[in-house]
């Protein structure tokens, strides 16, 4: 794979040019990272031919590699390739303007609701987080789980997290199984490729250096300054770190981090996770409506900007550093092994996590395990957008509580009655 664009700096018609192309897929780009690498790889090898196809693989492989946002990633990289470090982040930025703008606003609505713990639209984006989320385990559990080893391994990596809650432990798990990995499934993964010779430069040495200071002394300043902006940044950034196998894995990790602090209760971060499925470009932006409720007050955007920096900033630091010794990482078989094992880890964490809290705090009955259900089939039987389904299950979850519904569909009743109210009383 080519290095990064050299030079004093990159064109300002190259950045205009990076940035618009990125900030038009930000506002069409629905469906989920593996559909943002579509739209990517149709734009910008296909159309504008800015890489040829075993480029843009090259870019795909080292951010699936990678902890972090992986279609944010993959933008970092076209960018980077395009106009150094400048453009990577210009395509990063522009891809998530939208979203993040999209997701702060959605949070000040939610604010000026006061509690909307009881709201029917609230419940709709739980019930339909649900359906994402156990479709995103039963399509990553086929890919990355693939023999009885990991599955096993994906197994014992979600009865840890359930046991022992917290980012600690999520942590410690994914590098446990990494390790096991690494021991038995050498022989599992493909061969080793033959590996380039990176070119020189102090760049990406600098960008790693300053991954890991930050990783590491970001906790010890949270802790000395009692600072809540600099304990909001700590905990987005660590979940940006450790991420790995997509946008959805983020849920557990940021749940631990703003779940034992006070910052945020289930109910509204659950809605918020539900309205991101909505929303066009990365999944990440998410972050963007915690730090604004974590805030609050008239400048709250200013706390979802603060978390947002937060959790792309590893991903972008990773990128920049590991961009030119991908080739001679890629070749280490017991990398790879390594990395198998991680992943199996990534798919026990999610599953840990759509028990709960997604269906600890979502599914309270069986017309709600039904309602779950059919979100489960428009999503994985009939390819419906995940847009459409979060959009489509908050408006009608939305429409029977207010009309009181529920007995009438059930079959039992075309009448409401008292208990039934006391019943649906949360729809």
């Amino acid at each position: 794979m080519p290095a990064a664009r050299a030079g004093p700096g990159p064109e300002p018609s190259r950045l205009g040019e990076i940035g618009g192309a990125f900030l038009r897929l930000g506002l069409v780009s629905f469906g989920g990272p593996a559909a943002h690498l579509g739209y990517f790889r149709n734009e910008f090898v296909g159309r504008r031919g800015w890489l040829s196809d075993a480029d843009y693989a090259d870019a795909v492989a080292l951010c699936q590699f990678l902890p972090g946002p992986a279609s944010s990633q993959v933008a970092f990289a076209i960018g980077m390739r395009r106009a150094g470090f400048a453009g990577g982040l210009a395509a990063s930025l522009c891809f998530l303007l939208p979203s993040a703008a999209l997701m702060i606003l959605f949070a000040y609505g939610v604010a000026s609701l006061g509690d909307v713990a009881s709201a029917g639209w609230l419940h709709g984006l739980r019930i339909a987080a649900v359906a994402v989320v156990a479709c995103a385990v039963a399509s990553m559990g086929v890919l990355l789980c693939p023999d009885w080893a990991r599955r096993i391994l994906a197994c014992a990596a979600a009865a840890a997290v359930l046991l022992l809650p917290g980012a600690a432990v999520q942590a410690g798990t994914i590098a446990a199984c990494a390790l096991v990995g690494r021991m038995i499934l050498r022989g599992k993964r493909p061969p080793p490729e033959t590996a380039a010779t990176p070119k020189r430069s102090p760049w990406p040495a600098a960008s790693l250096a300053v991954f890991l200071l930050l990783l590491v002394s970001l906790p010890l300043l949270a802790r000395q300054t009692g600072d809540k902006r600099v304990a909001v940044f700590d905990g987005f950034y660590r979940a940006g770190s450790l991420v790995f196998g997509g946008g959805h894995v983020v849920l557990p990790l940021l749940r631990s981090e703003v779940e034992p602090n006070g910052w945020i209760g289930d109910g509204a971060f659950l809605a918020g996770y539900g309205a991101a499925q909505a929303m066009p470009g990365p999944l990440f932006s998410f972050a963007g409506y915690l730090g604004t409720v974590i805030q609050a007050g008239a400048h709250a955007w200013m706390g979802g900007v603060l978390a947002l920096i937060a959790i792309f900033l590893p991903g972008w630091l990773l990128v920049a550093g590991a961009f030119p010794y991908w080739d001679l990482l890629r070749s280490r078989g017991w990398v790879q092994a390594a990395l198998g094992g991680a992943n199996a880890a990534v798919v026990g964490i999610l599953l840990a996590a759509l028990y709960r809290p997604l269906f600890t705090e979502g599914i309270r009955d069986a017309r709600d395990a039904a309602a779950a259900v059919v979100g489960i089939v428009l999503l994985g039987k009939l390819r419906v957008p995940p847009w459409a389904v979060v959009v489509l299950s908050a408006a009608a979850i939305s429409s029977i509580a207010r009309r009181r519904l529920w007995p009438m569909v059930g079959g039992a009743s075309n009448t409401t009655t008292p208990s039934s109210v006391a019943r649906n009383a949360d729809w």
